[in-house]
């Protein structure tokens, strides 16, 4: 096992299309759960694994993302992008490219998920290293376009996208260096099709993680706050 990373990457970069229709009127990152934003929960989770020092990527009409991490977070160490991507895969290369070599830890703003599965899928991922990439996997399925997964008994994934199940992905990546370093084909466009170009190459395994949001609408908001009502004390 490799040394995990000591620093890691947020993407959140989406529009919020959705949320925003609903009438939050706030940039994706700053939706409150519980009281919570998005952005300080996920910021909250990486500290809880040892790791506090982040890039973290947002689209040019969320720069009060920025102002509110800095005025909440004063001495974090924090590289912020800000640029409205094409597309999610984009984003990913665009943090990706500013961390050191070595593993890579990046998660997605609205994988909403409690500090606890955080650490233990990044303790878990971690003894996978240097040989095996790593994909957090839920059987909770909120979300409307779900990547379905499917895994060995090792652990290890087969297969992802149509077909596959009874797992999704769930928004929380540990890549190796050499799996860094893979070229993909050119015209991708989706992290999916990134995902499911990289499982069909390299060793990637799944971490099942029990409770996964992935906070797309008002509905997954109400989930994730009901979930985090009910988590009994440490």
């Amino acid at each position: 096992m490799s040394a995990p990373p000591r620093r890691g990457a947020i993407i959140a970069a989406g529009d919020g299309s959705r949320l925003r229709a609903a009438g939050y009127a706030m940039p994706k990152a700053l939706v409150p759960v519980g009281g919570v934003t998005l952005i300080e929960a996920t910021i909250a989770n990486f500290q809880a694994a040892g790791i506090d020092s982040l890039v973290i990527i947002v689209n040019e009409a969320s720069r009060a993302c920025v102002d509110w991490v800095r005025a909440r977070c004063p001495a974090l160490d924090v590289e912020f992008i800000v640029k409205t991507t094409p597309h999610s895969l984009e984003s990913f290369r665009e943090v990706t490219a500013r961390l050191a070599d070595g593993p890579a830890l990046v998660t997605t703003v609205d994988a909403w998920c409690r500090p606890r599965d955080f650490v233990r899928f990044v303790e878990a991922a971690g003894r996978r290293l240097p040989h095996g990439s790593t994909l957090a996997l839920t059987p909770l399925v909120a979300d409307d376009k779900p990547l379905w997964a499917s895994v060995d008994g090792e652990g290890r994934i087969t297969r992802l996208g149509e077909g596959a199940g009874p797992l999704v992905t769930a928004g929380l990546y540990l890549l190796t260096e050499q799996a860094r370093a893979a070229r993909p084909p050119a015209g991708l466009g989706r992290l999916r099709d990134y995902l499911q170009w990289l499982v069909a190459r390299s060793p990637v395994y799944g971490e099942v993680i029990d409770r996964v949001v992935d906070v797309d609408r008002p509905e997954d908001v109400a989930l994730a706050e009901a979930l985090a009502r009910n988590e009994p004390a440490p």
